[in-house]
């Protein structure tokens, strides 16, 4: 089993997920102000693409650091996608 080693790049994705936890409460005062449907769908896209990007910047380290098979990373994607 791996783990983000790096204290640097644990904080970056620490900071990017703290940015996803923003954007979700964002979201959450969007449709509690009764905003637009389409102006939430365009957030929650964002929201979706931000999280995704948290999860191939974990999945980069993963490879970076080489504890991981190929097959095993791309079994974790093809699982996870």
């Amino acid at each position: 089993m791996s783990r983000i080693d790096d204290p640097e790049k644990k904080k970056a994705l620490r900071t990017r997920l703290a940015r996803v936890e923003g954007q979700l409460r964002g979201l959450q005062r969007l449709i509690d102000e009764d905003a637009d449907c389409e102006k939430i769908a365009q957030q929650m896209a964002a929201a979706r693409k931000a999280l995704d990007k948290s999860f191939f910047s974990m999945v980069g380290c993963m490879i970076e650091q080489g504890d991981q098979s190929a097959e095993h990373v791309a079994k974790m994607l093809t699982k996870f996608a």
